[in-house]
Order: structure tokens, then sequence, then C-alpha cells
């Protein structure tokens, strides 16, 4: 029967192994990773079809089309609104996007995090896993 000692030690073991692990593959696959995201760019069109927006890997807009159907109504704080519900919708597509390109080396929650710019969360998340916890995935 093992001491509780020698239990904390194996498991100790047992997560640094995987933490090893994980680096590893980081390391292996995160430059490639990093290329394909700095590649991202996701176009998306307002509902009634007359704005399409292109957001890059940064979410930063890179092209606005407007349809000349636009002229038809004018109404400046409409067409406004809708150019920017529409390019918040494509910087979300654009960062869930992201998210499934570092999945199989970051968990996606704490991708997301990282994305945000979530400090707190990061190093939650980072003190969850030294602890041996899982991190949940929303």
């Amino acid at each position: 029967m093992q001491s509780i000692e020698e239990t904390d030690a194996a498991g100790m073991q047992a997560y640094a192994d995987e933490l090893r692990k994980a680096f590893l593959r980081l390391q292996d696959d995160g430059l490639r990773l990093l290329a394909e995201a700095k590649t991202v760019q996701v176009t998306e069109k307002s509902q009634d079809g007359l704005v399409a927006v292109t957001v890059d890997s940064r979410g930063d807009l890179v092209r606005l089309d407007l349809d000349p159907r636009i002229y038809r109504r004018p109404d400046a704080r409409t067409l406004a609104d809708v150019i920017t519900d529409t390019t918040h919708h494509a910087a979300a597509r654009m960062r869930q996007r992201v998210v499934e390109i570092f999945e199989p080396v970051i968990p996606a929650e704490q991708m997301r995090a990282h994305l945000d710019g979530d400090v707190e969360t990061v190093l939650a998340q980072l003190a969850d896993q030294m602890a041996g916890r899982e991190i949940a995935d929303s």
C-alpha cells in the first residue's frame, strides 16, 4: 500500500508528464496553428443582405461592401447600426474560428479568455490546471 506522500508524488509526476506532453505538442503545433490563425478572414452579411463586412484574425475591418440599394432608404443612423452589428457578428465568428484552430493544443475556454484579454480568468484556469482540476468548457 502506498503512503500519502508516494501517492502525491506519483500524482505530481503524472501531472508533470502531462504538462510536458502538452508543452511539446504546443511547441510542435503552435507556430503552424498561429500561422493558420493569422490568415483567418470572415465575411458576414447583414440580415437584409445590403451590407457585407470582412474582418481579419484580429477582428479588424478589412473590407466593407454596401449594396447600392441602401440609398433607397437614406437613414444614416440605421445604416451605421447595421454596419456595426454586422461587424460584431463577423468578429464573433472569426473568434470562434481561431478557438477551433487552437483547440487541439489549448482548451477552448482558455483560448476564449486569452482572446478576450481576460487575464483574471486565464490565471484562474492555470491555477486550476496546476491543482489538477479540469477546465470547464462552455
